[in-house]
């Protein structure tokens, strides 16, 4: 079976995150995705702990499905590999600094001059453009740049840094497919590439969504606790008697209403839509009260069967043995080389054509560079004189 993305083959320079899971999404959707790997300097995706046996569990996942070739770009030797690559893999992902494959000679207009075909993404932290286009950062700077910060977390304590990577994933990664998928699709008519510029700080900037409209469109400055989805409604989390956490969504009336039923205060039903924030502020007094009155399983017990958008807060042990996404197959058993599958987080994207099965998890540095120079045409005795000169890994 082969997936959606079958005919795109990519070059991906990338490490770390954001281009990883981008490219990783890719892979598993189809593509055929060539890792650039330096064979002395490390991805540190590779060392980050924690381990399965002797390999990162987060290089594994990013980097399944790909084949990796070690190639050390600061070396001249490396421009003629490329060159032959790029006239097969049309694709080329990177999140260097702005400027840098340009000085190694694999910039965008270098490299569409060998294949006018060629789609360029490339992810940075700031863009190619603009006074901050040199700077480093990282997610919690672009979220603190983008105002995405400002008014995500509570007025006593601050700022929350995220469970997640939001600028690098909801910013790089997906704006990144995006980005290069619209470029595939203009290709298709134009017969020519180009190149996709994402900004991480720029995407996280898009996602303030209704604070943005609302600010632009009607100069109303969003901040903590003062709308009604960040902690300025009752639309909040509630810690129950045992410590742990109950999320009420109940927005609606009909939800509201089946909500306080629930709870045993009907009367507090009427309350969920006023605009004030005093009202609101005791009504959440009010639900913080009943909520602490009893255990999560309790209260999960009691909701079960009440469509009031309450759930759970899971922690991830039981989200993965949460019977939907069980029944989604969100985890997948991936195989390893001379070792048992491991589980894995399984591409949430279905496709009622299916698509193919995890072939193999994150390999080591280089597994597959002396049969990649083969099918782009090198003999075994060139394939020896560049492991020898130190370009290959």
């Amino acid at each position: 079976m082969k997936g959606p993305l079958s005919s795109l083959k990519v070059l991906d320079f990338s490490t770390l995150l954001p281009g990883p899971f981008a490219s990783l999404l890719l892979a598993d959707m189809g593509a055929e995705v060539l890792r650039i790997e330096s064979p002395t300097r490390v991805d540190l995706v590779r060392v980050l702990p924690p381990f399965d046996g002797d390999s990162s569990t987060s290089h594994a996942y990013l980097n399944r499905n790909k084949r990796s070739l070690a190639l050390d770009l600061k070396n001249p030797a490396a421009l003629a590999v490329v060159h032959k690559l790029v006239a097969e893999y049309d694709i080329v992902l990177e999140q260097f600094r702005p400027g840098v494959m340009d000085k190694l000679g694999l910039g965008f207009d270098a490299l569409k001059a060998i294949n006018p075909r060629l789609i360029y993404v490339s992810i940075t932290g700031y863009g190619q453009t603009g006074p901050y286009k040199d700077r480093a950062g990282h997610d919690l700077n672009y979220l603190a740049l983008s105002g995405l910060a400002s008014y995500t977390g509570r007025r006593d304590t601050g700022p929350l840094p995220l469970g997640v990577q939001l600028a690098d994933v909801a910013g790089g990664s997906l704006h990144g497919v995006i980005g290069l998928l619209a470029a595939v699709i203009a290709r298709q008519s134009t017969g020519q590439g180009q190149h996709v510029d994402i900004s991480m700080t720029d995407c996280a900037f898009s996602l303030h969504a209704m604070a943005g409209a609302g600010y632009l469109g009607a100069g109303v400055e969003p901040a903590m606790e003062n709308q009604a989805l960040n902690g300025g409604s009752f639309y909040d989390y509630y810690r129950t008697r045992d410590g742990r956490w109950l999320s009420v969504g109940s927005l609606e009336p009909q939800f509201m209403q089946q909500f306080c039923a629930v709870i045993g205060r009907p009367e507090l039903a009427g309350r969920g839509l006023s605009p004030k924030p005093e009202e609101q502020k005791a009504l959440k007094r009010e639900i913080e009260i009943e909520i602490e009155k009893h255990d999560l399983a309790e209260w999960q017990q009691r909701f079960a069967a009440v469509d009031a958008c309450v759930e759970p807060v899971l922690n991830l042990s039981e989200a993965v043995e949460h019977p939907q996404l069980q029944a989604r197959g969100l985890v997948a058993a991936v195989p390893r080389a001379g070792k048992p599958a491991q589980a894995q987080l399984a591409c949430p994207i279905k496709f009622s054509a299916g698509l193919e099965a995890p072939r193999h998890t994150g390999v080591a540095v280089g597994a597959h560079s002396a049969e990649v120079l083969r099918e782009i045409g090198y003999s075994e005795a060139q394939i020896a004189e560049l492991k020898a000169s130190k370009l290959l890994g």
